[in-house]
């Protein structure tokens, strides 16, 4: 399952092992795209109240996905590292103590869930109309946020140990499971009574909790975490090394949603149909994430087991042709996005006006992609070293700073509408692209890493 790297591969055996490892993962995220689009779809036909319950819960999930995605970040890294370094015991090591911190933030998480669900809500300034079906949906898929936790930390296991296949299978058959079940939960069917929003919320607990137990099962397979979990003791370093290292990386996602709350209150000013347009758009665009952070994912594994072998060179070379193969696609997914925008948006929406400016927006988003390409994929590069803080800094000033006020500057100031949005948000890929781009041919993203002269490797500082 481990990939086998060696320092004399040719180009096109680097590019086979990235793609090997890509591809799985922009498939699961694919997937899991697709999945929203169609959960959202079946609560929509229930009402607007059903659908604002869970627009707004999945709004705090997403600090939840935050905290958990970035133990998986920090697990991935690690266990990469050893990995590359021959030593599969501590790798594995790793792997039991991402799980057992996986759990102790699941069972907190649920916790805080069950007892303060309406007060969580209430914060969001939730209608009285919504707060009710809110409260008992978000009680229901977020009680057991431990299956969410040991679903983004499983995963980052085995993608640490160079297995992005098994995510992807699992994903993609729980994602079809949930489908099925969403329908049969959410409308009845036979004697399964119909339970509405209550439906489409135990649709979601019982795809996670498959998902859990077929992540564990290869988990055990491939003798990746040990086999008898009562025998399991807590390592506060270990523990501690997961939670400093993917602190920055939970801190960039949260930098993230902050920004755009900011920026999202000057597109509203600018009118009902222009922040309409810019939504779909953005639900369009979505789509060259999945290729980018699939390519990222393979960045962070390969760059890992690179350095975890001491081979600085190495892990520079997976390091370009990540960025180089990830930009070609996500270049060839902006053409498309510049000839094909117009004919997307009429899948949303009939009005003209608004259309147009779909348009617009994708027109302009397609000169991006290769920027927004070489931010993804570079974040991954740094996480790969160890050093989930200057991404997150390159975020905060881009998303705070450089769009919010470019929204605001070209905008409304200067009366460019949706065209000023998205040349705001092209500014604020270009800056981090450079930012990054620059600490990292100046060698800064090793700043964690402790040259080894001797043997021209590295050591973990």
């Amino acid at each position: 399952m481990v990939q086998t790297l060696r320092s004399d591969e040719s180009n096109s055996q680097i590019l086979k092992t990235i793609l090997f490892l890509a591809m799985p993962a922009v498939i699961e995220n694919f997937f899991q795209t697709i999945l929203g689009f169609v959960d959202t779809l079946f609560v929509s036909k229930l009402g607007l109240i059903e659908v604002s319950a869970v627009g707004i819960t999945n709004a705090i999930l997403a600090v939840y996905f935050a905290v958990f995605m970035s133990i998986g970040v920090a697990a991935n890294v690690l266990i990469a590292k050893f990995q590359g370094a021959g030593d599969k015991e501590k790798a594995k090591e790793i792997g039991d103590q991402s799980i057992i911190l996986a759990i102790i933030l699941g069972v907190i998480f649920g916790l805080i869930s069950f007892f303060l669900a309406e007060p969580l809500l209430r914060l969001m300034e939730v209608e009285n109309s919504v707060l009710k079906p809110a409260a008992i949906y978000f009680q229901i898929v977020a009680t057991p946020s431990i299956f969410i936790s040991l679903m983004f930390v499983m995963g980052s296991i085995l993608r640490g140990n160079g297995d992005t296949k098994t995510p992807m299978k699992i994903s993609i058959y729980m994602n079809l499971i949930h489908i099925v079940l969403d329908y049969i939960l959410i409308f009845g069917f036979f004697i399964i009574p119909a339970l509405g929003l209550e439906g489409a919320a135990y649709a979601t607990i019982i795809s996670r909790i498959l998902g859990v137990i077929g992540l564990s099962f290869y988990l055990l397979k491939y003798n990746t975490i040990s086999a008898n979990p009562l025998n399991w003791k807590i390592n506060k370093q270990i523990l501690w090394n997961l939670i400093t290292l993917g602190s920055p990386a939970a801190g960039e996602r949260l930098v993230m949603r902050i920004g755009q709350v900011l920026y999202f209150g000057i597109i509203v000013a600018l009118g009902t149909n222009t922040f309409a347009a810019h939504q779909i758009a953005g639900n369009i665009e979505i789509f060259s994430y999945m290729i980018g952070y699939g390519f990222a994912a393979a960045a962070t594994t390969l760059v890992s087991q690179r350095l975890g072998a001491n081979d600085i060179h190495g892990a520079k070379r997976y390091a370009n042709l990540s960025i180089l193969s990830g930009t070609v696609f996500m270049t060839i997914f902006g053409g498309n996005l510049f000839i094909l925008g117009e004919w997307a948006a009429y899948f949303f929406t009939d009005d003209y006006k608004v259309v147009q400016q779909i348009k617009l927006a994708l027109q302009i988003d397609a000169f991006i992609q290769p920027a927004l390409a070489v931010v993804l994929i570079l974040t991954g590069v740094y996480q790969a070293a160890e050093n989930t803080k200057f991404p997150m800094y390159s975020t905060a000033i881009g998303i705070w700073i450089i769009r919010t006020a470019g929204v605001y500057i070209l905008g409304v100031h200067f009366g460019l509408g949706i065209a000023g949005v998205w040349i705001a948000i092209g500014l604020d890929n270009v800056y981090r692209a450079i930012w990054l781009g620059i600490n990292y041919q100046n060698s800064s993203w090793l700043k964690y890493m402790k040259i080894d002269e001797s043997s021209k490797g590295i050591k973990s500082s």
